[in-house]
């Protein structure tokens, strides 16, 4: 077994070679072609007190043609690290373990550079506009086509019927179509792909595997605040050791990737009652798995809602987190939430609480009941406190629907 999977794995070693000397060689013609045509530029000279210097008129600079150079070096390193993902997926099918590759400083810096919040604005705006009749069924079906949507298990399965993108996307199921497991205590708040699951250690989480984020960063900065579910500490360790309130307890965690094809309503994962909302702006990137594996502290990036409360084990929080072209997070019963708006500042947060004079308690709410939707797909992180022998009912990667079992005691 061992020589069988080395022999695939040299196979797909020599496969990069022949690549790589084809697009080395697409890289050495774009150079040739840039030089011959500056060779081609006519020259003049004139002289200064040091020496002659040689420029070419401005109106021959167009002959230089740089698209065809960025074209073709663009493509070849876009269809480079298309054969790398195939080679990982194809060294992963043989069980062998590859270490993520990090994005570096500057990489994320320009990545965050690249104006996403406005982008998704504006790709809200596009999702408003009433499409007409005659274009709803096309455009939906392509959508339906791409994402592998199954129209089946919506409550309207006219196209004709969603008059914009936005409650396309908003769509909701047959009431038959997500049964709740009553068998669990915590079940799936969304559809969608597990992308990790477990204890949280050392204040670290486990967003992919090998790529972590801090716990802190992530629920934001605690405060003396009365109402808020954590009191204030500084260590990293008293930190967890806030949330963990009763002894014998762990800190568990499960995230959830919703793709643009899934249902993107998400519902309480379990019976308990929401105290405070934590809001921060921030970026917008794209928080699919390969991006989760490139970027560290991808979800501390993000724009994201923090629900925290409790339930009968103690700390509980359901915290949606934004990306691309999903700057708008509803929560039902939060109409003071403005997600993705122009008047807050990347690098700050706001509190909410549910905690007043009148509500000693919060909002109370059922397993599977309704509790927000995104506007296109993004991720859901539970983060809980429960008895050490809580068992994940889950495989990283496996596919999940609302209402299917995630773990119980």
């Amino acid at each position: 077994m061992a020589a069988s999977v080395g022999r695939q794995c040299l196979r797909l070693l020599r496969g990069i070679e022949p690549w790589r000397s084809s697009l080395l060689h697409c890289e050495n013609t774009a150079v040739s072609h840039f030089l011959q045509s500056l060779r081609k530029l006519p020259v003049r000279g004139f002289y200064t007190n040091a020496r002659r210097v040689h420029t070419a008129p401005a109106r021959t600079l167009s002959l230089l043609r740089p698209l065809p150079v960025l074209l073709v070096t663009g493509g070849g390193y876009a269809g480079y690290r298309q054969y790398e993902k195939y080679r990982e997926r194809e060294l992963e099918k043989l069980g062998l373990e590859i270490p993520p590759k990090l994005a570096g400083h500057w990489e994320v810096a320009l990545y965050k550079s690249v104006p996403t919040r406005l982008l998704s604005r504006a790709w809200g705006r596009l999702n408003q506009v009433e499409l007409p009749h005659w274009l709803r069924r096309p455009v939906y079906s392509l959508y339906i086509w791409t994402f592998g949507v199954n129209m089946k298990e919506a409550a309207v399965e006219d196209l004709h019927h969603y008059r914009n993108l936005s409650e396309f996307f908003r769509r909701k199921l047959k009431p038959q179509a997500r049964p709740v497991c009553g068998l669990h205590s915590v079940i799936s708040p969304s559809d969608g792909k597990i992308l990790n699951f477990g204890q949280v250690k050392n204040c670290e989480v486990e967003q992919v595997k090998g790529v972590t984020y801090s716990l802190e960063s992530f629920l934001g900065p605690r405060t003396s605040t009365d109402d808020l579910p954590f009191p204030p500490a500084t260590p990293c360790g008293s930190f967890r050791n806030q949330l963990v309130t009763r002894e014998g307890n762990e800190l568990y965690h499960c995230v959830i990737y919703l793709a643009p094809g899934d249902y993107h309503c998400f519902h309480s994962p379990t019976d308990w009652t929401v105290s405070h909302r934590r809001h921060f702006p921030g970026s917008l990137m794209s928080v699919n798995p390969g991006m989760a594996r490139w970027i560290k502290e991808l979800f501390c990036h993000n724009e994201r809602v923090v629900l925290t409360g409790d339930w009968k084990h103690g700390f509980f929080s359901l915290t949606a987190v934004g990306a691309t072209n999903v700057g708008s997070i509803r929560i039902y019963f939060d109409r003071d939430l403005h997600t993705n708006s122009p008047r807050y500042s990347k690098g700050s947060y706001n509190d909410f609480s549910f905690v007043t004079h009148t509500n000693k308690e919060g909002i109370p709410m059922r397993k599977g009941e309704h509790l927000g939707e995104f506007n296109l797909g993004s991720t859901i992180v539970l983060i809980f406190e429960a008895p050490k022998d809580f068992n994940f009912k889950l495989k990283a990667g496996q596919k999940i629907r609302f209402g299917e079992a995630l773990g119980s005691l």
